[in-house]
């Protein structure tokens, strides 16, 4: 059995998944990525482990339920350990595993686009709104 390199493996992969094609699983992924508050979540970790609690704080609006949903899916794939520490209270982190810290710059630039652009995004709404 001949053995393959991990840039050969690589190159595999990128032939056996396309996402244009109905049954790729990264469709599922794309999904999951493109949920807003996984698109929130992954910047709030970037500066390092944080509590659920900070990452509640930080960001406005996720449920409690929606915030340890989103981390619980983000674990499961591979974006994001958690960490507990025995004391009383005990004591859980999250942070971004180096899977985790390669997705965060395409996710800060999509947060970056969409506050950059939102007021051309209002204005094309209200164009497209206002057409007969």
């Amino acid at each position: 059995m001949a053995t393959t390199t991990a840039a050969q493996r690589r190159e595999q992969a990128k032939r056996d998944y396309d996402a244009f094609l109905e049954g790729c699983p990264t469709r599922e992924l794309l999904s999951r990525l493109t949920d807003k508050w996984v698109a929130l979540v992954i910047p709030a970790l970037a500066g390092g482990p944080q509590r659920h609690g900070e990452l509640a704080h930080r960001i406005a609006g996720v449920s409690q339920k929606m915030l340890t949903q989103t981390l619980r899916t983000l674990e499961r794939d591979g974006l994001v350990t958690r960490t507990v520490t025995a004391s009383v209270p005990v004591r859980v982190d999250y942070e971004l595993t180096p899977l985790g810290h390669e997705l965060f710059p395409v996710m800060i630039a999509i947060k970056d686009w969409a506050e950059t652009h939102m007021a051309r995004v209002f204005e094309a709404r209200a164009q497209f709104d206002a057409r007969p």
